[in-house]
Order: structure tokens, then sequence, then C-alpha cells
């Protein structure tokens, strides 16, 4: 087995999510590390939060607002943002994103007050 793995976002399916639609990539078993998201907000997401994952969201392209534990924050692309577990969150605006997330992606991790 290789040390390294390959996504190509144009093969992946995207698939719905409080944020929108999202392509996620190096969902594996064998890797522990970390999950690539490429997301489409579309619309307003839903606010929720992760009680194990941390996030690093950095604008592609869109313009709009992430509102951060009650916090609006004006964002534009090539801004990241690194969201702590327990944050809510969610981002306003027509966006695309690229998120990655540490520990992988688990969607027995994504709570809605």
């Amino acid at each position: 087995m290789a040390n390294y793995m390959i996504a190509d976002f144009d093969q992946i399916d995207p698939v719905p999510c409080p944020c929108g639609l999202a392509r996620r990539a190096f969902l594996a078993p064998d890797n522990p590390t970390a999950t690539m998201h490429v997301t489409e907000i579309s619309q307003d997401s839903r606010v929720h939060y992760h009680k194990n994952l941390t996030e690093i969201y950095f604008i592609l392209e869109g313009r709009g607002e992430m509102q951060l534990d009650g916090d609006n924050i004006p964002v534009r692309p090539f801004n990241a943002i690194l969201i702590k577990p327990e944050c809510r969150h969610r981002a306003v605006g027509k966006m695309k994103l690229l998120i990655v997330v540490i520990p992988p992606f688990d969607r027995n991790d994504e709570f809605f007050d």
C-alpha cells in the first residue's frame, strides 16, 4: 500500500450536509489523520457543532459571513478560519469552501441545538 492518497474531486459525488453540498475525500478506514471537503454553500447553512472534530475552512469563491459562537465574521476568498470542537458555526452566503477536518470526518460527530 502506498504512503499517499490522491483524490479527484470531479469524480466524488456531492452529498447533502448542514452547509449545502459536500464532496468528501480521504474517507477511508485506514486514514486516521484528516479528510478534505469541497463544500458549496448555496443558501444559509444550519448552525451545528462537533464535539471532537476541528475544521479549517478556506474560502475559495464567493463572499458572505461565518457565524462562530454567535459572532458574525465577514469572509471573502483566501480567508481561513480554524473552528475548534464545540464552536457553534455556519456559513451564510453563496460560497465555495475547502474544508480540512481533523481527525477524519465522522457523521456521528455532527450536532444541532
